[in-house]
């Protein structure tokens, strides 16, 4: 039992000098409870929060936080930092601590997004969460090996769901073709 700061690194510190072309990850390109991030602008940095691979991301406003705009960053080149909304907050798993894929399902269950949408504060319709809140969440961690299986057995389900969404696309595009190609 612990403080979720210490499994976790929220908003780790990222340089990326202004002006850089990198990927920008905006809140529009997540979708409520899907782990893979549909796309991405590339432009310069100007400001926002900062990210690698392996790290989630989840929307710390309302109502995205809500609508279950939680996402884990997987679009990104080898040791490249992107950058999105400053209202996204960052969660890195810490090596041989935490596996990345468990804290995606972690940040993703009620035992911190409950928690998060309570500790909201601000004017209606622009709360937001606050960050001490989340990072002194208790929680119950795993030993690493088991973080590890739990999290295989759930990116499975959610391999399975891109595999079938990508199926679900195609079969639209044939559908299309088909009919456009007998009624147009």
């Amino acid at each position: 039992m612990g403080k979720l700061y210490e499994f976790v690194i929220l908003n780790p510190k990222e340089t990326l000098p202004k002006g850089t072309i990198s990927k920008k990850i905006a809140m529009d390109k997540l979708q409520p409870f899907t782990r893979d991030i549909l796309g991405y602008d590339v432009e310069p940095y100007a400001g926002g929060t900062k990210f690698r691979n392996g790290d989630t991301i989840m929307a710390r406003i309302t109502p995205c936080l809500e609508n279950g705009k939680i996402a884990q960053v997987n679009i990104l080149d080898e040791n490249e930092i992107g950058f999105g909304s400053t209202e996204y907050i960052v969660f890195r798993a810490k090596e041989e601590v935490t596996d990345p894929d468990y804290v995606y399902y972690l940040v993703c269950s009620s035992n911190i997004r409950e928690v998060a949408i309570k500790s909201m504060v601000g004017s209606s319709g622009r709360q937001r969460v606050q960050t001490d809140v989340v990072q002194n969440i208790e929680i119950e961690m795993p030993i690493f090996d088991e973080q590890v299986k739990i999290a295989s057995i759930l990116k499975a389900f959610d391999d399975k769901i891109a595999v079938n969404n990508a199926i679900n696309k195609n079969l639209e595009q044939q559908a299309q073709a088909i009919f456009k190609s007998w009624f147009v």
